[in-house]
């Protein structure tokens, strides 16, 4: 990554009914816009936006909760539709109507809300280890294998479970030493009950249950990178029928 990164970046705030979302952009042209997942902030997206610069105006936010962006009490302010409205007002406030979308994890669930619920707002859509929602029901329903790895899942939304969080757990992933003080400084600057409200709020419960009504089809092409050695969100087959 170049040097000159942190340089070129342009910090901005969106407004969603007085929650300010923050993120940072860099390039020009068609946008992209980068959603990140538990629990990352804008920075993970830094090879990425200083890759794709030269053709887009690529743009990474902070969730609500996270790093820069405001961090609301109550777990009534992390439901879906809150979330995907984070995003929307991001596309807005940049004066752009569409955006290749990518998500991540969290991310990548609440991207597959937007393109779901707002098809007008989404160009493409490209998801990162995050199934389909119906996907991701059904294998919670049927997989044994799937419901055993998201025992994390159901341990975060517990009533208490951001006292008993350690940030070391957070951290232990980034083996760069220099993007782990990073890590650690956001950490900081966020709020570890807002981060489990996503797993609170958004995360199926038990028991749990498939929904076959029909499917509301994305409309925009998709493009899924699925890292097949993910222990908290296993591969699962289409959700078309």
């Amino acid at each position: 990554m170049s040097d000159t990164f942190e340089e070129r970046i342009t910090p901005g705030y969106a407004d969603n009914n007085g929650v300010r979302i923050h993120y940072v952009s860099l390039g020009e042209e068609s946008l992209i816009v980068m959603v990140h997942g538990f629990s990352d902030f804008w920075y993970t997206w830094r090879h990425q936006m200083e890759a794709l610069a030269e053709h887009y105006h690529v743009v990474a936010i902070d969730l609500r909760g996270y790093n820069l962006s405001d961090k609301p009490k109550g777990g009534e302010n992390y439901v879906m539709p809150l979330l995907v409205q984070d995003v929307q007002t991001v596309i807005h406030d940049l004066g752009y109507e569409r955006a290749v979308v990518v998500g991540h994890d969290w991310g990548g669930a609440i991207s597959w809300q937007v393109a779901i619920y707002l098809p007008e707002l989404v160009e493409r859509l490209i998801i990162l280890n995050l199934p389909h929602p119906r996907g991701m029901a059904r294998e919670l329903a049927h997989n044994p294998q799937q419901q055993q790895n998201s025992q994390y899942a159901r341990e975060f939304q517990q009533e208490d479970a951001h006292l008993h969080l350690a940030p070391e757990r957070l951290l232990s992933w980034i083996p760069d030493e220099a993007a782990r003080s990073r890590y650690a400084e956001a950490l900081e600057r966020s709020d570890l009950e807002a981060m489990l409200h996503y797993y609170r709020q958004n995360y199926p419960r038990e028991p749990y249950n498939e929904d076959t009504s029909p499917v509301v089809k994305v409309q925009a092409p998709v493009l899924i990178i699925h890292g097949l050695e993910d222990q908290a969100l296993l591969q699962c087959h289409s959700v078309n029928r």
